[in-house]
């Protein structure tokens, strides 16, 4: 998961990493954000990534995010995929696989 202060800044960077077989899909949702930074309490708007990707990817999209995100500490989260399709699961293995 990652969140980024705009939804198409966020769109146009899920799709370099769909782009690049970095994750299989990126969903992007509006998302209204309630975090405590610098001492302040802040309520923003904030749109929200989620990703489909194998683990041994998630390194280079952690890279990435560090080294494009407009944040300062951008909100980089990953948690395994415990139950899926079988054919859901083979489906993103095949798009993260080089070409």
């Amino acid at each position: 998961m990652i969140t980024a202060p705009d939804a198409d800044w966020l769109a146009s960077f899920v799709h370099g990493l769909v782009s690049d077989r970095l994750c299989a899909v990126g969903h992007v949702s509006p998302i209204r954000s309630i975090y405590r930074w610098d001492g302040e309490v802040h309520d923003t708007a904030e749109a929200l990534a989620t990703l489909r990707t194998v683990p041994d990817r998630v390194p280079e999209i952690i890279a990435r995010t560090r080294s494009e995100h407009p944040y300062e500490v951008p909100s980089v989260i990953s948690t395994p995929i415990n139950d899926a399709t079988d054919a859901y699961r083979a489906w993103i293995i095949e798009q993260v696989r080089p070409a």
